[in-house]
């Protein structure tokens, strides 16, 4: 079983702050988009999503951890995937979308610059895209 998908890590766990730290890593903050994403409709689980890591770097005493574009955009594409496979659980998502946990740089850097990427305004706030390689428009 995957260590990440425990019933230690919930939304409301996240959203108290009392989750353990130690074990969230970037594919604890995917499982949670996920676990946002199958309880919310986009909107409300992007809101609460990103308030709640907010909250928690601010709760950290490191508040400049936190960037917007990557975690809306993360967001998005994590939507997108599960609108492409009804019904998956957590374990098929993890298993079919491996680019977003062994590569998810990579993916970002497909749609953005790194000086867009890395810059003040997209840790700010959500920026669009600047470039679009390999996308696929079907």
């Amino acid at each position: 079983m995957n260590a990440v998908a425990t019933p230690e890590l919930t939304i409301a766990a996240l959203e108290a702050g009392t989750i353990d730290i130690e074990s969230f890593n970037h594919e604890g903050h995917v499982y949670a988009a996920w676990l946002y994403l199958a309880e919310y409709p986009l909107a409300d689980a992007i809101g609460r999503f990103t308030a709640a890591l907010r909250r928690l770097t601010i709760q950290l005493g490191v508040p400049d951890k936190y960037h917007e574009t990557i975690s809306w955009f993360l967001m998005l594409q994590i939507a997108e995937r599960r609108s492409l496979g009804v019904g998956q659980d957590w374990f098929s998502f993890r298993r079919n979308n491996d680019d977003l946990f062994s590569n998810a740089i990579d993916v970002l850097r497909s749609y953005y610059s790194d000086k867009l990427l890395w810059s003040e305004r997209a840790r700010k706030t959500f920026a669009l895209p600047d470039r679009l390689e390999n996308r696929n428009c079907e």
